[in-house]
């Protein structure tokens, strides 16, 4: 039996998580289930990021600070970058103009052979590309 292809949240799809909008239902879903399996969703350290600093603009930095607590009870893995995967998502961000932050979760999906978790529309760009899983 072929191994399931892993998940990979961009910053679109936790924020619809932790503020409870669109498409919170279907993370939740993924998240019990990288518990159960024991098998940790990814997400791009940028990305993380972005989710912090979204949150401590639209609410307050004490609020970015308890997400990232909250993230780490999450089975989420975090993903490093070195130099050679900022310059893929460089290269990505060149080659079909979406956001830097939006590059690095297609690098890190393509490295990891992961499909990306968002309902961001900007992936549209990307969607021969890489793997979407549209919430």
């Amino acid at each position: 039996m072929p191994a399931l292809r892993r998940s990979l949240l961009d910053s679109f799809a936790m924020l619809a998580f932790l503020n409870r909008e669109r498409g919170c239902e279907r993370v939740r879903h993924l998240l019990r289930e990288a518990r159960a399996s024991a098998e940790p969703v990814l997400m791009n350290e940028i990305n993380i990021g972005e989710v912090y600093y979204v949150t401590a603009r639209a609410r307050s930095p004490e609020q970015a600070e308890a997400v990232l607590h909250r993230l780490e009870t999450l089975p989420i893995q975090p993903v490093s970058n070195a130099f050679p995967d900022v310059i893929e998502a460089a290269r990505i961000k060149g080659r079909f103009g979406i956001a830097y932050a939006d590059a690095f979760a297609v690098a890190t999906a393509l490295k990891h052979d992961a499909a990306i978790v968002t309902g961001d529309p900007e992936f549209r760009a990307v969607s021969r590309l890489v793997k979407i899983d549209w919430l």
